[in-house]
Parts: structure tokens; C-alpha cells; sequence
């Protein structure tokens, strides 16, 4: 049987390299071919005998990468053949000199940027952050290497199920948090919709598998809908001669849900479920003229809505998607978006970058597009000397951001984050007009550094050698290479007076009797509201943190806590497992209810947790071990920045504590409404009110209850039940959207 399966398997991975071969045959020439049978052969050598937890042969992975790279991104022979290759140095005997010896210097590099850096990282930082950053440096020689790893990730995604609860939280995490923004920047828009769906499916099951039900049941009409609606439009393309395709796209179940969030809106209230894409093959030099053309006949048989016009054409994402959208009202009074585009442009927004580059006309040129972002990167790369989270966080603030187009006084076009302000522009023109800009003129008018730049803009940049970077700066601009300018043009002031700071710090701490090392400092850090040391010691140099006040911290911390290295709960924790390893117990789940008496932990405010949630326990600075909600609105940060300090936690099943669930109501008013409201909640189900605040304004009412709750199933028999009472039209449990910041690293 043993050796049926064997032969199955094998059978398996030569028939996924032969697929592969098949796909990648249009682009092959040379000894291309040669190349990847090399490689295949590497990787099914060093991976021999090794198996996913799926039980599958490893190498079944490797191959998966390499067919989306080809597939789904449109990469090359180098990127297959690295594909093939990315996990034998981390994974297997084989060195990077083996590969480089091999498969020659570029290849080496790629696969250099996909190992994970090995060792272990001192407390406070995060291997996850240290990882990504690496990653990232490699964009200085390779592209290449941030598309091969989105489609490790991605096939990481898919096989997820194997893995335990805590792994698939952990890795669905860093996934939406880093990975689906990187996608989305990079212009790999399914890509990124499949990452957010993915995400979903694991953090929130229940809700991911009632929208895909839901799509499910509501396909058949949602077809009919399509094909009435784009019949009179065909007859037109094809009186016209158009050579075209059109295709009826469903939303994505995240994007779909964000909706339904953010508009406190059911499945069925979200009316644009869908989209209709028109794609037409013509000529790069007749493509603006044609999709013009097309909109008009759209427009012959639908009124547009004025307000949802977008054209991606004229005036193209920076991350190179080109396209035309309009929302128009069909005869059944729904709206139904449109988006009409070339076959050029639709395999740019499918395969984002590396479309992008094959049908680019010239491909050294500079400064458009994502070759403009790439150097942004870089740049920040270069200039950056602060710690890997603050970096990724830096990075991160601009992979999600709308944009705004403006002009220089040339007239040349410039593509900004929304929200940028003349000294953001100032940057995007050079670090060193950044660092010496006075003030600016927009449209001829003069305007200060934090004048918000509006789209059609023309900017003139006013500089001074004597002007110097202010702090102040950091407060007001929003792309990333301003920032990394700023704080490069501050560093040196900076760190003179965080030495000093440092100093002052030391003596204090010298008469106050507390032991000098580096967790006093992330205490003191924590305890004064920063976010780095360097930070912190700054602010101490600067006199705006009064010696005197470091008595505060002695008072407010035991001595016993600032000896210890790390918070009481992590060694109380670690005792706890060792005595449940000894007895056979899962030693490394946090019973809630049953261990309260050995570790100190809390429900965290953010997503106010009750029996029956998803929830995993996180080690603060301070304040012990905090228990959030899978779902809550900092898991993603939490779970993907700092996975060190992530433990499991399940609710013991003899827990009977009350914890706090708050309602929000919505309804028409009524006499005896609040009456009834309450009738349910005290009377029938003997749960007891925190607070009920309820508003009315011309007969609609609003109201928020906090409820003390023992489970997860008495809190959904009560919305249920509130939800039948006469004029309430919906109930939902409230999610709060504290920042990570606010919460963790302030306490």
C-alpha cells in the first residue's frame, strides 16, 4: 500500500512539472528549459523525504509557487527556476554558494531575499518585522523576489488547513496585515482579493462561509441579472465593430463584508454585489479613443451616476492600473458599476508589476508609475536606521492610500498619497528640497508646509539654506518618503540629545535604586506613552519629561516587577506550562477561568471578549497577559508584528465569570419600546445591564447596552430575540476600533 501511494505521489510531481513546462513553453528560449529541469531535479533531491503537515512531499509546494508565479503573475524562466529553489537553503543542506555555484549570481540574490534570518531576536523586536525588511531590501537588485514570495504566501494561504488554529491566526495575520497591501500596491489585484479572502476564512469562519452560502444561493438570479443587462450593450459593440469580451465579476467576500461593516448594512442591502468589466482588443495608440467610445455607448443605455467617474486612463494608478469606471442605474433601479478597458490593461490589473514592465516602451526609463515607488522604497531603505517595526510601519502607511495627482510649475505630473501636503511634495521632488523647504505656492497663492493638496494642483517649492527639519514635520506628513527624510535630516539631533537623555536616565535611576538594563528601559519607554527608547530618552534630553516624575514609575511598578526581566505573568506562564507538561495537560493553552489563580490576565477593552469568542492571549509591556477577540481590529498587528508574545488561550468550559458584550440598537420609536427591550434582557434571560443609552430624532431611536454575559450562545439568544421585538429593525454587537498603539504599547 506503502509503496502505492509512493508511486502515486510521484506520478504527481512529474505530471505538476510538466504542467508547469506547458505553461511557461510560450516564453521559453535558449537552454531555459535545461535551467528549470536543473532546478526541479535540486529541489525534489533536497527535499526527499520531507512532508508538509498536510502529509504531502514538501516539493509539492515548491512547484505550486512556481506554476502561480508563471500563471497568476506572468514571471519568467530566473523566477521559476527560484521558485523551485526558494526554501532548499533555509530548509535542507544546501548553502548559498551551492545555488550561486549553480544557477549563477541573480538567482543566488532572489533566494538569498526569501531566507528567513535565523538566530534569536532580543525581546521587544520582532522576527517576523526583521524577516520582512530583509525581504524588502532586495528590491535595491530584484523585483523578483517580493512577486515570489506573494505567491509562496499565497499558496501558503490556500494549504492552510493542516496547520493548527494558533499557526493559520498567526499566518492569516501577517497576510493582511503585510502581504494583501504589498499585493495591492503591487498591482496584483486578485492576488490581493484571494489573500483578504483567505484571511477571512480563517479569523472569522462562520461570517466567510454565510457570505459564500449566500453568493452561492443568489448566483442563478445574479446571471440572468448580467445577461439582461449587457445584451443591449453587445448589440451596440458589435454594430460598432468593437473586437471585445465582457465579463460579469462578482465582489470579493471581504469586500463585501467591509461594506456590509461599514455601512451596518446585511448580505442583502449590498446592492453592488457585482461588476460588469468590458475588454477590448485595439491598438496601444487607438486604446484612450476606444474606451471613451464604449462609455458613450454604456451611456446610450444607462444614466451614469456624475459622482462615480474614474479615469484610471488618462491619468493611471501609481501602481500602473489603467482603466475606466462609471456606475450607471439600470432599468430595474439598481446600480451596477462598469469598468471598461483594453486586453493590456486588464492583464495589468491581473498580473500588476510584472505586466507592467513587458509592455512598457521603454524599460529604462524612470519615474512613473511603480518604478517611482521602487525608488521610493529604496530610498527609505537606504536612509532608514530605525528599528524593523517602525519600518514596517512607515512602509505600511502608504500601500493602502488613495492618491492625488498635481502638477510642478513644468507642468509634470506628479502622483502623491491622499492626504499630502506641499512639504509631501517637496520630498517627491528631492530629499534636499524637503529638508530646506520654507513654504510653498499652490496656484500662484502662498501656503504653508501643511497646505493639503487637492487633485489638479500646481505646486512651486520654496526653499532656504537655512531652514533646518522640524519634529513638528512628522505630525503632518503621509508618505513614506517624507518621513524617512525627515527623520534621516533629524537623526543626528536626535540621537545627541537622546545620549544625553540617556545619561540623565542612568543617574536618576542610580539614586532611585533601580538596576540599569535594557527592560528598565522598554518599562520606562511603555510607561511614559512612546513608542521607541529612542524616543523616550529624547524627550528626557529635550527637559519635556521632568526627572521627579521617575519617582511616578518606581511607585507605580513593584520592585520585584522591574527586577525580573520580563513581566511576572511570562514566568508565572512558563511554571504553569512545565507543571501541566509533567501532568500530560496541553501545556501550551491558557485555560480562561482555571489559571487566573497562577497568571495574571485581562479582557482587553478593544474587543471586550466573552466565553464562546475566538480569542488568543497577548504578553504586554506592563499589564501582564491581555485576551482579544480573533476578529478584534488589532489582532492583524498583533498576530503578524508581534507573534512572540502570542500564546494560545481556549475558555475553560467551567467558566462562569460575566464579562461585557455592548448592543447596538437600531428602530422605529414607540410607547413601551424600551420597556419590551429591557423585558427581554432582565426578565426572560436574568442578565443584567451595565448601561442603556438610548437617542430618538423625528421617530427613529438608537440605542447602546452593555450587557454582563456568560457565553457567547446566551449573547446571540438575546440579539435574536431582541430583533423579533416590533420596531426594531437591527441588533449588532459593537466592535471597537482602538489602535493597537493606544492600547498596547502606551500601557
Amino acid at each position: 500500500m506503502q509503496e502505492e501511494t509512493l508511486a502515486k505521489e510521484n506520478r504527481e510531481i512529474v505530471n505538476s512539472y510538466r504542467r508547469l513546462l506547458r505553461k511557461a513553453k510560450p516564453f521559453l528560449k535558449g537552454d531555459d528549459a535545461k535551467q528549470i529541469r536543473k532546478a526541479f531535479k535540486l529541489a525534489v533531491s533536497a527535499h526527499e523525504g520531507m512532508r508538509r503537515k498536510s502529509g504531502e512531499p514538501y516539493v509539492y509546494h515548491p512547484l505550486a509557487v512556481a506554476e502561480i508565479c508563471v500563471e497568476e503573475i506572468g514571471l519568467g524562466t530566473t523566477s521559476i527556476v527560484a521558485a523551485l529553489l526558494h526554501d532548499v537553503v533555509e530548509d535542507t543542506d544546501y548553502t548559498l554558494e551551492d545555488i550561486r555555484y549553480t544557477f549563477g549570481d541573480k538567482v543566488a540574490k532572489i533566494i538569498n531575499g526569501l531566507t528567513k534570518i535565523s538566530g534569536v531576536f532580543e525581546y521587544g523586536s520582532s522576527g517576523q518585522a526583521e524577516n520582512f525588511r530583509k525581504m524588502l531590501l532586495t528590491l535595491s537588485d530584484d523585483v523578483r523576489v517580493i512577486l515570489i514570495k506573494l505567491a509562496d504566501r499565497l499558496h501558503n494561504m490556500r494549504t492552510l488547513d493542516s496547520m493548527p488554529k494558533h499557526k493559520q491566526l498567526k499566518i492569516a495575520s501577517e497576510t493582511i496585515f503585510l502581504y494583501a497591501p504589498l499585493a495591492h500596491r503591487l498591482g496584483l489585484y486578485a492576488i490581493k482579493s484571494e489573500l483578504e479572502d483567505l484571511h477571512l476564512k480563517y479569523t472569522e469562519a462562520k461570517v466567510y462561509y454565510e457570505i459564500v452560502d449566500k453568493i452561492s444561493a443568489t448566483k442563478d438570479a445574479r446571471d440572468r441579472y448580467i445577461k439582461r443587462f449587457i445584451r443591449p450593450i453587445q448589440q451596440a459593440l458589435n454594430e460598432h465593430g468593437f473586437d471585445y469580451s465582457i465579463k460579469g465579476r462578482t465582489k470579493s467576500i471581504h469586500s463585501i463584508l467591509s461594506k456590509m461593516r461599514k455601512k451596518n448594512i446585511p448580505f442583502e442591502e449590498v446592492y453592488d454585489l457585482f461588476a460588469i468589466r468590458i475588454i477590448i482588443n485595439t491598438t496601444k495608440e487607438n486604446e484612450k479613443a476606444a474606451c471613451w467610445q464604449v462609455y458613450s455607448l454604456v451611456t446610450d443605455f444607462y444614466s451614469p451616476n456624475p459622482d462615480r467617474l474614474r479615469d484610471w486612463i488618462s491619468t493611471p494608478k501609481a501602481n500602473g492600473y489603467e482603466s475606466l469606471h462609471t456606475t450607471v442605474m439600470s432599468r430595474t433601479g439598481r446600480w451596477v458599476e462598469v469598468q471598461i478597458r483594453t486586453k493590456r490593461m486588464d492583464e495589468i490589473a491581473e498580473k500588476g508589476f510584472a505586466a507592467h514592465w513587458k509592455y512598457k516602451d521603454k524599460p529604462g526609463q524612470k519615474g512613473k508609475g511603480l518604478e517611482m515607488w521602487i525608488a521610493n522604497v529604496r530610498a527609505m531603505l537606504e536612509s532608514s536606521d530605525s528599528s524593523a517595526l517602525d519600518f514596517v510601519d512607515d512602509f505600511r502607511s502608504n500601500l493602502y492610500h488613495d492618491e492625488v495627482f498635481v502638477f510642478t510649475p513644468n507642468g509634470d505630473l506628479k502622483t502623491l498619497p491622499y492626504g499630502a501636503t506641499a512639504l509631501d511634495f517637496a520630498f517627491e521632488v528631492h530629499t534636499e528640497v524637503g529638508l530646506t523647504c520654507l513654504g510653498a505656492k499652490v496656484n500662484q497663492k502662498l501656503v504653508p508646509l501643511n497646505y493639503r493638496l487637492q487633485n489638479g494642483d500646481q505646486v512651486e517649492i520654496l526653499t532656504s539654506s537655512k531652514q533646518k527639519p522640524s519634529e513638528d514635520w512628522l505630525r503632518f506628513v503621509v508618505s513614506s518618503k517624507a518621513r524617512s527624510g525627515i527623520k534621516h535630516g533629524l537623526k543626528d539631533e536626535i540621537h545627541r540629545v537622546a545620549d544625553l537623555g540617556k545619561e540623565i536616565v542612568q543617574r536618576k535611576l542610580k539614586q532611585l535604586r533601580i538596576p540599569l538594563d535594557n527592560d528598565v528601559f522598554n518599562q520606562l519607554t511603555s510607561f511614559f506613552g512612546y513608542k521607541t527608547t529612542t524616543d523616550f530618552l529624547y524627550n528626557v534630553g529635550k527637559g519635556v519629561i521632568e526627572t521627579k516624575e521617575f519617582k511616578r514609575f518606581k511607585e507605580s511598578v513593584s520592585a520585584t516587577a522591574i527586577i525580573k526581566s520580563r513581566p511576572k505573568s511570562i514566568q508565572d506562564l512558563r511554571t504553569l506550562q512545565k507543571e501541566k507538561k509533567a501532568k500530560g495537560d496541553e501545556e501550551d493553552i491558557l485555560f480562561i477561568g482555571e489559571d487566573l489563580d497562577v497568571i495574571d490576565y485581562k479582557m482587553a477593552a478593544c474587543c471586550n471578549p466573552i466565553p464562546g469568542d475566538d480569542v488568543f492571549g497577548f504578553i504586554t509591556v506592563t499589564e501582564g497577559i491581555k485576551i482579544h477577540r480573533t476578529s478584534c481590529p488589532n489582532a492583524p498587528e498583533l498576530l503578524s508584528s508581534h507573534g512572540h508574545r502570542v500564546i494560545k488561550a481556549k475558555w475553560a468550559s467551567k467558566h462562569k465569570k460575566s464579562f461585557i458584550a455592548d448592543l447596538e440598537i437600531i428602530g422605529t420609536d414607540r410607547v413601551g419600546l424600551i420597556s419590551d427591550v429591557t423585558n427581554v434582557i432582565s426578565s426572560e434571560h436574568n442578565v443584567n445591564m451595565r448601561s442603556i443609552v438610548v437617542d430618538t430624532d423625528t421617530g427613529i431611536f438608537e440605542g447602546r447596552i452593555s450587557l454582563y454575559i456568560d457565553t457567547h450562545a446566551e449573547l446571540m439568544t438575546i440579539i435574536k430575540q431582541l430583533e423579533n421585538i416590533e420596531g426594531v429593525v437591527k441588533v449588532t454587537r459593537k466592535k471597537e476600533t482602538f489602535t493597537h498603539r493606544t492600547i498596547e504599547q502606551s500601557k
